[in-house]
């Protein structure tokens, strides 16, 4: 009986192995793979996201660069502890960057839905400011005081810290853009006719972006036309100075009152025709800005100067494969301005100088530059005095064979105030405690800048360039100041001859695109 129970038991146990394993010898059905597609409708890079009709590109560049006789990526040494020319100033400034941007496009029986994003990701030498009693800070451009210590791990730049930039983040659809894209105002070479060097003057150039919403009409035949509501915000807005609260440790930076902006209540208006063709690209723009001023005083009671538009005038002009030789390019913009001077100087640009150097005046310890940009000026019980600028600035950039180029470059800006604002600058109390008075005042200024930049690209998408690029502020201050202590750039309180002053700075990149 035994037997025969164990013979029925192995039997079963037979059939189910043999079941299980004709079971698992049958085919399951998989789910379909989604293999991702090249997408030729928009250029090369562009792949199907998998399952949608949507397609994406993805890119961007790592850059390291190394610049010379600067604290900055990449200005001369124009302000700040650069422009103080002391044991505070760096030799070298270094910065790393790694940049990501995210292309997508949808055709609709609208047109295509596109949207892009661009950011970067960033470490940056900081530089080390005056904290008045001998000790210095580490200062990255975070919000910081003299209180931080040396290492600060809440700064921007602080060890293993770093930063983050949003360049660009729009939308396109049906001759629309929503969102932060480059100015309709810009040349398309924004601040860069040929150079590397941030600091040009003479246009335009929102390089990073600025919030807009954007209508464009093509018109075939290279010819388009825009108009653009753009937010103000820091982008075109320079300083708007209240010279009834001047100081004379600010008018020694450049800053001949104290900046008195009220809130954003109007945009910009951009409009702008271009024609971009195979010879060359012409472009004409314009630009309407709202300066739109605080208070007199500390409170709403005190009172406010009404606000004043103002407005900024551009032309550009791009020539291709001029006779030079081949990819050669020549290009060139002039501007004009009156109340709306960051049109001028661009969203890189400094806006205030204060430059020192040296001096055979006898009795002056040191001598000093220093100048300021704004839109425009007021004092307590008076109405805003809007601020002229004009300049150009323009590039020749010649291929030698195709691994290496050359670009020759400059820009020349000057700031004219009126009667009335030069009263109001020279009468405050800042100028006065200086000593800058009668016909030794006048705030007005003129900047320029000479550039030369060679690139080698020894593969494709691999660059390494030089530039090396020389600025002159031409002050019209005269005579002496006796000037407080600065302690931020280790400066004593002094007599300093007021005199025109010069930097030259040098940029050493290496950039792999992506």
């Amino acid at each position: 009986m035994n037997t025969g129970k164990s013979l029925i038991f192995g039997s079963a146990a037979v059939v189910l192995a043999v079941s299980g394993a004709q079971a698992a010898d049958l085919p399951i059905k998989a789910k379909p793979v989604e293999y991702v597609r090249v997408c030729s409708l928009y250029g090369a890079g562009f792949f199907y996201i998998p399952g949608t009709d949507t397609c994406i590109k993805l890119g961007g560049y790592l850059r390291a660069e190394t610049a010379f006789a600067t604290n900055a990526m990449f200005q001369n040494a124009t302000n700040g502890v650069a422009g103080a020319h002391n044991r505070l100033s760096n030799i070298y400034t270094s910065r790393a960057r790694t940049d990501l941007n995210i292309d997508t496009r949808t055709a609709t029986e609208y047109g295509v839905v596109r949207t892009y994003f661009e950011g970067v990701f960033q470490w940056t030498t900081g530089t080390y400011a005056g904290a008045g009693n001998g000790s210095t800070f580490y200062n990255t451009g975070a919000a910081n005081t003299a209180g931080l210590t040396t290492v600060n791990g809440l700064s921007n730049d602080g060890i293993a810290g770093g930063s983050l930039g949003v360049f660009y983040a729009f939308i396109q659809f049906a001759g629309f853009t929503m969102g932060k894209a480059v100015s309709q105002f810009d040349a398309p070479w924004t601040n860069y006719p040929g150079n590397n060097f941030d600091g040009l003057t003479g246009g335009g150039g929102t390089v990073t972006g600025v919030n807009q919403f954007t209508y464009t009409a093509d018109f075939g035949q290279g010819v388009t036309a825009a108009i653009s509501a753009q937010d103000p915000s820091l982008y075109t807005q320079s300083n708007l100075w209240n010279t009834s609260i001047q100081t004379a440790a600010g008018v020694i930076g450049g800053a001949y009152g104290g900046n008195a902006f009220g809130g954003t209540t109007s945009p910009d208006i951009v409009g702008m025709v271009r024609v971009d063709q195979a010879w060359g690209l012409f472009q004409a723009s314009l630009a309407a800005h709202d300066n739109h001023a605080a208070y007199f005083g500390a409170t709403e009671v005190t009172g406010h100067p009404a606000d004043k538009w103002g407005f900024a005038g551009q032309l550009a002009l791009s020539i291709k494969n001029i006779p030079t030789g081949p990819g050669d390019t020549f290009n060139v913009q002039g501007v004009y301005t009156n109340g709306a001077s960051r049109y001028n100087f661009q969203s890189l640009a400094p806006i205030n100088y204060a430059m020192y150097g040296g001096t055979n005046l006898a009795g002056a310890y040191q001598s000093l530059g220093f100048a300021g940009v704004s839109d425009s000026v007021f004092a307590n019980g008076t109405q805003q005095q809007l601020t002229t600028t004009y300049g150009a600035r323009g590039a020749f950039t010649h291929n030698w064979d195709p691994y290496w180029n050359t670009a020759l470059y400059g820009s020349w800006s000057a700031v004219r105030y009126n009667a009335t604002a030069k009263g109001l600058i020279c009468n405050g109390a800042g100028m006065v405690a200086l000593g800058i008075v009668g016909p030794n005042c006048n705030p007005d200024f003129n900047i320029s800048t000479v550039g030369l930049i060679t690139r080698w690209t020894p593969v494709k998408n691999l660059t390494f360039s030089a530039d090396v690029a020389w600025t002159h502020l031409d002050q019209k201050f005269a005579g002496t100041a006796t000037s407080p202590a600065a302690a931020a750039i280790a400066k004593p309180a002094a007599v300093y001859q007021l005199k025109d002053q010069d930097s030259v700075s040098l940029l050493m990149r290496a950039q792999r695109n992506f």
